[in-house]
């Protein structure tokens, strides 16, 4: 299998140097130059697998130059400190089910990629002898899940930007009581959207790319995207082998479009998917793009849900690359006028498929509240602020008569002011949460500035 950008400038590179890359020289994302097709007997003998051999199976279609034992064993290894021997388990609530996708060492969706890349990571490094730098911009559980993918590991150090005061405190918590010498976070004066364009500018300064051997976390890496396209499948054979229903509509609270996209990988790979919803928060503009052609930068909302608070989705190019017929000049144009304008606009006919690709809508915190509220009462499963975007929105919009089943990204421990809120009482605290307020702690706080940035690297970089 080989990578390309979705810029059209990069092209023919190994699953491996797609990974060590991260963002593309060209400034693009990366994808396979092919996606597999499945055929429905192949479908039906990987639903027979527990889901580390189901990894295994999908993400070597994709990594065709790492030895199978080798692959293997990193996958065997990244899933091995989750609690539930499920990894990513269902459980049907009232009239809809829920993948739990938090069962991993931070407790949210984002474990699941960042323990099999930092995993990568090593394996990569260990091999060629080099070193590594880190950088990634978090809106909340990113950070966390790739600090504990690569704390304490040889020649890695990792700089984790996240928007003061604008996490979760559980989620700053976790981030900045990891003091191990490889980590550092950065606290920085603006928001989530702020971050990630400072670290998509440092990528795309490609001597400073190459002198500090950055890589990159955030979902501009197609190795988290891929970590992610296995729970569609899984989920899929779960709630089949429940119902037998053929096909499934699948509700995703998303901001920066990754899950999303993993779920559009998934179903061009042959995952009956019959309705993939996008859930966003008052940070929609994802919605109103689907909805109403309108992908124009709005500002910055605080909400209860932080981690989709988020107005540039950037893995919303890799979507755009297939909406622009694989033509990377046109992507280049879109892009360049979204930078100058602040928004893109569609064809009609773009717009056609873009409805046909996704149903989406938006719920504002009342609506979250109102969500965890009712589900709460109905069925005494608590939802986090993010996962209750998903069964909101879901439930606005499936009309289908296949299964709704909805993605839960995050324990709701990690969102506890909000379910407070909700329900009137506070979810119970997970072994891993108790005495994080009493640890030490280790973050600098940073104005929204990429020279500031790019020097506090070079000075810390390994």
């Amino acid at each position: 299998m080989k990578y390309c950008s979705t810029r059209g400038q990069v092209q023919d590179l190994s699953f491996t140097e797609a990974v060590m890359m991260g963002l593309a020289d060209d400034g693009g994302l990366l994808l396979p130059q092919t996606i597999p097709q499945l055929s429905a007997t192949e479908l039906q003998n990987l639903s027979k697998l527990p889901y580390p051999e189901l990894a295994f199976q999908i993400i070597s279609k994709y990594a065709t130059d790492i030895p199978a034992a080798d692959l293997k064993e990193l996958i065997t290894r990244s899933y091995k400190s989750f609690e539930n021997p499920q990894i990513t388990p269902i459980v049907k609530q009232g009239d809809l089910y829920i993948l739990e996708l938090f069962h991993g060492p931070t407790l949210a969706f984002k474990d699941i990629a960042l323990q099999f890349l930092g995993n990568l990571f090593e394996y990569f490094l260990s091999k060629s002898g080099k070193r590594m730098n880190i950088i990634g911009a978090t809106s909340g559980d990113t950070g966390s899940a790739a600090i504990y993918g690569v704390r304490g590991k040889e020649n890695i150090n990792i700089f984790i930007l996240h928007p003061k005061d604008r996490v979760s405190p559980i989620q700053e918590l976790q981030m900045t009581t990891v003091t191990d010498d490889n980590v550092f976070n950065l606290a920085v004066e603006g928001t989530f959207d702020d971050a990630q364009m400072i670290i998509k500018e440092i990528f795309g300064d490609l001597k400073f790319k190459e002198e500090h051997a950055l890589g990159a976390v955030n979902s501009i890496n197609w190795a988290r995207v891929l970590a992610q396209v296995v729970y569609y499948f899984y989920a899929w054979f779960q709630v089949n082998k429940e119902t037998g229903a053929d096909k499934v509509d699948m509700s995703v609270p998303t901001g920066n479009f990754g899950d999303i996209f993993a779920g559009y990988i998934a179903k061009q790979m042959g995952v009956p998917i019959n309705n993939l919803i996008l859930a966003t928060n008052s940070n929609n503009i994802l919605s109103r793009c689907i909805n109403a052609g309108d992908y124009s930068i709005a500002d910055v909302h605080h909400s209860l849900s932080p981690s989709m608070d988020i107005q540039i989705a950037s893995n919303f190019e890799r979507y755009l690359y297939y909406l622009l017929d694989c033509d990377g000049e046109k992507v280049v144009k879109a892009m360049d006028q979204f930078k100058q304008h602040g928004k893109l606009e569609f064809t009609t006919e773009q717009m056609e498929k873009l409805k046909n690709d996704f149903s989406s809508s938006s719920i504002d915190d009342k609506e979250t509240l109102q969500t965890i509220s009712s589900f709460f009462k109905e069925t005494g499963y608590i939802l986090d602020p993010h996962t209750a975007a998903g069964v909101g929105v879901g439930k606005k919009i499936s009309s289908s008569p296949y299964p709704l089943l909805c993605l839960s990204t995050a324990h709701p421990a990690k969102f506890g002011n909000a379910v407070q809120k909700a329900i009137g009482e506070s979810p119970e605290l997970p072994g891993a949460f108790i005495g994080l307020e009493s640890r030490q702690k280790k973050v600098v706080t940073i104005a929204a500035d990429k020279d500031l940035i790019k020097e506090y690297v070079t000075v810390n970089s390994i």
